[in-house]
């Protein structure tokens, strides 16, 4: 059997459908508790060209949700440790790493390089970089974020529809909200919303399916329950060169 025939069993997929997705180039920015299942997901399904953006190293704390990495991987770039995981998983696609953060002067032409954006981050200030990065490229944004129990889920700037800033209109104060590394998180809730977020990607790629575009979807990992909240289009976005290059400044303080 062939490494995609259960999709192309698929009448929504077939062989024009796996075409388009080894044809398509995807950027995931963050290599992560998020990062991870969204990698191997979208790795395994064949999408030609994923680029891995993290300038973080893998620690021991990270093996218990980080599932991509291994002990033997401690210490290692993120990025580079996914890029060499992964392309055992499927040599077949060509795997782009980037062992760097993303800033204000590499993230429009990343983001031009690729037809999906992925948000697989943990911290406000890149989340607004990305979006307003998408925004000026028009490409889509696959949303996910976790918090303890809880995890969330959009897809922003698809067809002009609804984007982060429309959700969070300015940043929060900084430090007013913990991070994971701080407050901790259930191992598996990464897992769960990466996943749904690979799921997105795919359904993206292939035009099929109902896109989670004006919709955020809300995970209790607690209660096993799903909420859905509307979203409206609710900012009309200018992108400011100015305000942009802040970002910079406000990441070197995190």
């Amino acid at each position: 059997m062939g490494r995609y025939d259960r999709h192309i069993m698929l009448k929504e997929v077939g062989h024009e459908g796996q075409l388009e997705l080894s044809n398509a180039k995807v950027l995931i920015v963050g290599a992560g508790g998020l990062g991870c299942p969204i990698l191997q997901y979208l790795t395994a399904a064949g999408v030609g060209t994923i680029g891995i953006i993290d300038f973080d190293v893998v620690e021991i704390s990270n093996l218990q949700r980080q599932i991509l990495f291994k002990t033997s991987d401690i210490g290692i770039n993120k990025a580079l440790a996914a890029k060499k995981q992964l392309q055992d998983l499927n040599p077949t696609i060509t795997i782009e790493a980037y062992p760097e953060r993303l800033t204000s002067k590499n993230a429009l032409q990343l983001c031009a390089a690729y037809d999906v954006v992925v948000d697989g981050t943990d911290n406000f200030v890149t989340r607004y970089l990305i979006n307003d990065a998408v925004v000026k490229t028009g490409k889509p944004q696959v949303y996910g974020a976790i918090f303890k129990f809880e995890g969330q889920l959009s897809v922003f700037n698809y067809q002009a529809g609804p984007t982060y800033r429309c959700l969070f209109p300015t940043p929060p104060e900084a430090g007013s909200i913990p991070s994971c590394s701080e407050v901790g998180v259930v191992g598996v809730l990464p897992g769960i919303i990466g996943t749904q977020q690979a799921n997105e990607v795919i359904k993206i790629i292939l035009g099929i399916g109902k896109v989670l575009s004006g919709r955020l979807m809300i995970y209790n990992a607690l209660q096993s329950s799903f909420t859905e909240i509307k979203l409206n289009k609710t900012v009309v976005e200018v992108f400011n060169k100015e305000e942009f290059l802040k970002f910079d400044y406000q990441m070197g303080n995190l």
